[in-house]
Order: C-alpha cells, then structure tokens, then sequence
C-alpha cells in the first residue's frame, strides 16, 4: 500500500518567503500556478478531507471546501484600512466555522489552522467578537467557573495548548477584581493555539495531527457555545 502524500511540502514554504520578499501583484501573477499547487490545492484538499472527522467532533461545526466563499481565506489583502499596501497575505489560514456564524456575524466559536514560515498553529476559539459576546461568556465565567476549568485547565488541554489573544490591563468594569478566574475575565480573546513546526505541516501525518489538535480544543469550543446558546 502506498504511503499516504503529504498537503504541504517544502516548496509551501518556499513560495510563501519568495512572496514576502516579492508582495507585488506582478511577482504573483507570474507565480500564480505555484500558488495554485503547493499552497491554494492542498490546502482545499485537507480541507475537504477534515469534512468527516470534523463532523464526529461537532456536527454543528463545518469543514467547508469551496474554492471561494468556504474555510480558506483569500490571499488577497483588504488593504482600504490599512496603511500596509502589500497586496498579499504572506500565511495561508482556514477557519472550521459554527454552521450559525454568518446569523451570528462570526460571533462563534471556530477552530483554525494557519500555516506560515516558522509560525504555523492550530487553535480554536472566540476571536475578536462583539462586547455583547464577550460580556456574555465572562458572565458564563463567572456563574460556571469549575466547567471553565474543566475546559481549559485539564492535562490533557495544557499538555497542547496555551490561552492567548488579547486581554485588558486591567479588571473589566462590574467584576470582582478579586474573582478566581480575574485573568481569563479580562480576556478580549477567548482562544487556544499550538504551535506546529513546518516538518509537522509538511507530513503525511498532517490530517491526524489537526484531528488530534482539535478533539484537545472541542472542550473550550463546546463550553464557549454554550455561553453563546449555541449547539455543540
């Protein structure tokens, strides 16, 4: 039986430091069809391939493979806000989305997985929502500390993943300053990553290593739904 092909190879990374040493369109239009073959198509493919597992997670969570409008972002950058005009994102990322996200305007929990030179991960989470899902899960937190706990606190989620994104400096306003869990209350971003070296990324392993990474952050992303009133 023939081993199992790996998604990302070294030529992914090649192309994606070539293009942030070269972030024109010119450079990418002449370099579109290495792109295509060994960033854009593989990506599709594991996508497409994390539909099944994903669905034995959460079957409220989806791994969606459609060339536009589905889990990968797009290359091109929205530079109309930015005072960084490069026109391309020099990583490649996917979002395994909540089948309510577009009702909820992204207010969801996700999983994710990003690939780039030497700074790939995989995590999950609620990134960057509105206050009134934040003020929402922090109330969770404060009514249902131990299962917060139980989530984001056993070996089994310490042994892969660390809490990160943003934070306030200081205690939100209307929470005790004194409350067990004041660290995680002042998070903006309730979210776990773990870092994957690009060997990892560039293994044949790959689909079970993200299967793996995200049954470990399914106990954070189940408990942030239900502060959300959202299926799991």
């Amino acid at each position: 039986m023939a081993k199992p092909a790996a998604y990302f190879t070294p030529a992914t990374f090649k192309f994606l430091r070539a293009l942030a040493r070269n972030n024109s369109r010119e450079w990418f239009a002449n370099h579109k069809a290495d792109y295509e073959k060994y960033l854009r198509q593989p990506f599709l493919s594991l996508i497409a391939d994390l539909v099944e597992p994903l669905a034995k997670i959460s079957p409220h969570f989806v791994a969606d493979p459609k060339p536009v409008g589905g889990s990968l972002f797009r290359i091109h950058r929205d530079t109309r806000f930015s005072g960084d005009k490069t026109p391309y994102k020099t990583w490649a990322g996917a979002k395994f989305f909540h089948t309510r996200h577009k009702e909820l305007m992204g207010d969801t929990p996700v999983f994710y997985l990003h690939v780039e030179p030497g700074e790939c991960f995989v995590g999950g989470g609620l990134w960057h929502a509105q206050p009134e899902a934040v003020r929402r899960v922090r109330d969770y937190m404060v009514n249902n500390p131990a299962s917060w706990k139980a989530a984001t606190r056993s070996a089994a989620f310490k042994r892969v993943y660390a809490l990160t994104g943003e934070a306030l400096s200081r205690p939100p306003r209307g929470y005790d300053p004194q409350h067990e869990l004041i660290d995680d209350l002042k998070r903006k971003d309730f979210v776990c990553g773990a870092q994957l070296d690009d060997a990892t990324m560039a293994s044949p392993a790959l689909l079970k290593t993200v299967v793996q990474h995200f049954q470990r952050a399914a106990p954070m992303n189940d408990w942030l739904c239900g502060a959300l009133d959202l299926d799991f």
